[in-house]
């Protein structure tokens, strides 16, 4: 059994008397220490789909399933013990006038876990940070270190499942690099299963086992890796996606 289940999942926005469908019947699984990728342009539907399993976007049609059982609405305390998100802008999903320490020590806290101060020192170094961070500003941090800060929170309750959005694109390319490695060796140390948005098929291919092409709210396309690897696409959006970010890369 997938540890991630979506079926026909839909999600319908209504602002200002207008319908906007921004996810359509979209169905996957992800198997347990997976990583599995959604991709597409902006406005494809893929970080729509990580809300609407937190329940920050509205869903109105299929049903998400998280080892086996449906999501409640609202999550409750046990969804945070499980699933956890990690945001594309560092700076923005921390709080300015919070110490990494208080930012680290509030899921501890909301949780009624002990043993903070040893918690807190392990979880910076287990994302390359000095203990002595503890006490600074996100605004005292480079980007990069923000986003360490930001994926030590999302581990702090133990979660099997994270859930990535764009969590390299407001990187510089080198600290895009560590970051994505630094993921990649955390899934492998702790069991972790990840589904990943990206715009750029190429941190798809280094991060994912399989990838969903997403297009106006819609699935286009299942890869595996190898698939993706070999260009053996199926569909011409899937193709002319894999095109422009080869394009892309040539260019940088």
């Amino acid at each position: 059994m997938a540890l991630i289940e979506i079926e026909n999942l839909s999600v319908t926005f209504h602002t200002s008397g207008r319908h906007v469908r921004a996810v359509e019947n979209v169905s996957l699984k992800v198997e347990a220490q997976q990583s599995f990728g959604l991709v597409g342009e902006s406005g494809s539907g893929k970080s729509t789909i990580l809300r609407a399993i937190c329940g920050m976007a509205p869903i109105t049609g299929g049903q998400i399933r998280i080892d086996g059982k449906p999501l409640p609405t609202p999550r409750g305390p046990n969804f945070a013990k499980q699933v956890q998100m990690v945001f594309q802008d560092p700076y923005a999903s921390l709080h300015p006038r919070h110490t990494i320490d208080r930012v680290l020590s509030e899921p501890l806290a909301i949780h009624g876990q002990t043993g903070s101060d040893a918690k807190i020192e392990q979880a910076l170094i287990d994302v390359g940070l000095p203990p002595a961070f503890r006490f600074r500003y996100p605004h005292q941090l480079s980007g990069g270190q923000r986003q360490r800060v930001a994926i030590a929170r999302a581990l702090m309750l133990r979660p099997q499942i994270l859930l990535l959005d764009e969590p390299t694109s407001a990187l510089d390319a080198s600290v895009q690099a560590e970051t994505l490695n630094l993921l990649s060796r955390l899934r492998t140390e702790r069991g972790l299963t990840f589904l990943m948005v990206s715009h750029d098929l190429a941190v798809i291919d280094h991060m994912c086992d399989r990838i969903l092409v997403m297009q106006h709210g819609r699935a286009v396309e299942e890869l595996s890796r190898e698939a993706l690897a070999t260009a053996a696409m199926t569909t011409p959006y899937a193709r002319a996606l894999f095109t422009a970010s080869a394009d892309r890369m040539l260019e940088g």
